[in-house]
């Protein structure tokens, strides 16, 4: 098993082009894999992010198509997209690592890797909503700026047509019982097809990180039960413990009084025992 997953990693470090010579054993693995590494992965994709943010504001106030900086936009896209499956691949290879760990048992440099695995993936899978968000949100601002042009040009749609015709991919419907006789109108047609095409570009992109935004979600999910099976043990332990604590308390408080109790009867009986002791004593030196 463990050579299935060396011999896994070292294809992974060679399609990304990561020296593969000091992987001898599973330990390596975070030797190359290190928090780090992810970390700054991580904080690469954040940033790409913010920017692609930028570039959607840059391209919906721009009265024009903007070709350069859509050409940029997708170069982002493109970048996230490989970098996030980089740090999917890195997280998901000591993730099984750490099971196989796991299963043979604990020790605090397991849980320390445990832990720093779990933050890291609950901050990928926070960057990659942020991310899914504001593709979210560029969506439905394209949707608004065509409906927008289409009122511009007389064509009058509620949201629910609007959304059938971008969801039937057919840019000429856009066009149809529009009079393009003007250069106004055909800028805004020009317009109409250009935003048609970002939203269709858009939801391939959600479509491919889907399965893996899916893939990590619930990985992440799994371990907040599991967080939170832990915190539950540890409360009850600790009410054990309370409870524990409290029963010591009085079985102490119980000896200490049986302890006082045997002590008076201890000493009532020396005392009975000495009257008897002096009674008899007094009796017989009468008789003499």
């Amino acid at each position: 098993m463990k050579d299935m997953l060396v011999s896994h990693v070292v294809k992974i470090l060679r399609k990304n082009r990561l020296n593969v010579h000091y992987v001898e054993k599973i330990s390596d693995i975070f030797k190359l894999f290190s928090i780090e590494e992810i970390c700054g992965s991580i904080d690469v994709i954040a940033n790409n992010v913010e920017e692609v943010k930028k570039k959607h504001s840059a391209i919906l106030s721009n009265p024009v198509n903007d070709q350069k900086t859509k050409e940029e936009l997708e170069e982002l896209m493109a970048q996230i997209k490989k970098s996030a499956n980089k740090v999917r691949n890195k997280l998901k290879v000591i993730e099984q690592q750490l099971e196989q760990d796991e299963s043979a048992g604990s020790s605090a440099d397991i849980r320390i890797r445990r832990t720093q695995h779990n933050t890291l993936s609950r901050k990928f899978v926070e960057v990659m909503t942020d991310y899914n968000k504001i593709q979210t949100d560029y969506r439905e601002r394209c949707k608004g700026r065509i409906q927008r042009q289409l009122d511009i040009a007389g064509k009058q749609v509620d949201s629910e047509q609007l959304e059938e015709m971008i969801e039937s991919n057919n840019p000429a419907i856009f066009t149809q019982g529009i009079i393009t006789d003007t250069q106004q109108a055909k800028q805004t047609l020009a317009d109409i097809e250009a935003r048609h095409n970002d939203i269709i570009k858009l939801e391939n992109s959600i479509r491919e990180l889907h399965d893996m935004f899916m893939d990590m979600a619930m990985l992440v999910e799994s371990q907040g039960e599991m967080v939170d099976r832990i915190e539950f043990n540890v409360e009850h332990a600790k009410e054990f413990v309370d409870r524990a604590v409290a029963d010591t308390k009085k079985a102490v408080q119980y000896q200490s009084k049986a302890r006082r109790k045997k002590i008076i009867m201890l000493i009532c009986l020396i005392i009975v025992a000495v009257v008897l002791i002096s009674t008899i004593g007094g009796y017989f030196g009468l008789g003499k």
